[in-house]
């Protein structure tokens, strides 16, 4: 049985690493197809009579490194200099006010269709406002620079900023001057625990000689990320900071203070580890969705009571997006298709807190959404493409 789960555990994740690799070309985003994997191999498990304990609770668990994962990878490979600064500012801001205008306009909708309290129902659209970087990044691998850069900068902060403010709003009962205050000195504590580790880490990585040392820093990481996150702090503040410091460091070695790292050593190892945290996370990412496609039942995708809603916060997605990309000036195409809900929509509802869930967020319409996305960016790279040609 144990060489029977090994050979089918090697078989899928080698079919997920060509539905990757075939991602560039074929324009289909590979979740669409890790997805379809996970349910076929459920519907062969049903067929056969194969009988397979439930999976459900692995979900949370391995989202939750997956996003500490996409997030480091995101972080890495922002740069910060000066040519950059225009990209850097406009994807910020478009991330930002996006993520709230559509946060706000959902929850208006079930505010005043549904009859659901306002926060409420703001907490549980939040997850649905922000742009999902594993599914957006790899899918614009063949695209030009300028649409790439601000994509994985949009993407990367819409992570960051959308869990940041997913968790004020589910830890703050009540919004007010002293929330705001709380929420100003949690980010500060993070701010420290954040250089403190990141100097500690940067120091072992540019220090340590011996052959094992990512590792124990991605150990440390995913340490760090649910300690501080148990204690209600802002913690991808922590996975920002850090890959954004070592990702950068050849800008700042002419300061003298970097010599302690000792950068012509710690260029090579960042190198190494950049590469060392895409496969892992290629990996965790692949056994995610797969996990998730299992997971899915036939009846959810079916489902035309979440269709219907689903339909309206996609309609939603599309209009904020194209409202933002006309104030920011970049172009609609293709950037207006490549808003994809992935990873980080189902991590965050799952995390809504049983007191303040509601039942029209439920699986069925998540599923939907981030399948229509998928689809939608698709459609708009593979129209954008033949446009270009």
């Amino acid at each position: 049985m144990s060489t029977l789960i090994i050979i089918t555990v090697c078989s899928l994740l080698l079919i997920a690493y060509l539905f990757d690799l075939s991602a560039s070309k074929t324009k289909i985003p590979s979740v669409i197809l890790l997805l379809l994997l996970g349910w076929g191999v459920k519907q062969i498990t049903m067929v056969a009579g194969i009988s397979l304990p439930d999976l459900t609770p692995i979900l949370p668990g391995l989202g939750t490194i997956g996003l500490v994962l996409i997030v480091l990878e995101g972080s890495l490979e922002l740069e910060l200099r000066k040519s950059k600064l225009a990209i850097v500012r406009k994807s910020f801001i478009g991330a930002f006010v996006s993520m709230f205008a559509l946060a706000f306009a959902i929850a208006f909708v079930l505010f005043k269709v549904k009859g659901y309290p306002f926060g409420t129902a703001l907490i549980n659209s939040i997850p649905f406002s922000v742009i999902s970087s594993a599914i957006a990044i790899p899918s614009v691998r063949s695209c030009e620079k300028s649409v790439k850069e601000s994509v994985v900068y949009e993407s990367s902060l819409s992570d960051i900023l959308g869990v940041l403010f997913f968790n004020f709003m589910t830890i703050n009962t009540v919004i007010d001057l002293n929330a705001f205050g709380n929420f100003g000195l949690q980010i500060l504590v993070m701010f420290v625990i954040s250089l403190v580790t990141t100097v500690g880490l940067s120091l072992f990585l540019s220090k340590v000689d011996h052959h094992i040392r990512f590792i124990p820093i991605i150990l440390v990481i995913l340490l760090v990320y649910v300690a501080t996150h148990e204690l209600k702090l802002p913690s991808l503040i922590f996975i920002m900071i850090f890959g954004l410091f070592l990702g950068n460091m050849d800008k700042l070695s002419q300061y003298k203070w970097t010599r302690h790292f000792r950068p012509e050593v710690l260029d090579k190892e960042i190198h190494k580890f950049r590469e060392f945290v895409s496969e892992i996370s290629f990996l965790v990412r692949a056994l995610f969705f797969m996990l998730f496609g299992y997971l899915i039942k036939s009846s959810d995708i079916l489902d035309l009571h979440s269709l219907s809603w689903a339909l309206i916060i996609v309609s939603l997605i599309f209009i904020v997006r194209a409202a933002q990309l006309k104030i920011s000036s970049l172009p609609l195409r293709p950037l207006l298709f490549i808003a994809p809900r992935g990873l980080i929509t189902i991590l965050l509802v799952l995390s809504i807190p049983v007191a303040q869930q509601i039942p029209l967020i439920n699986y069925p319409l998540m599923i939907q959404v981030v399948v229509l996305t998928s689809l939608i960016m698709m459609g708009g790279l593979m129209f954008s493409s033949v446009k270009n040609e």
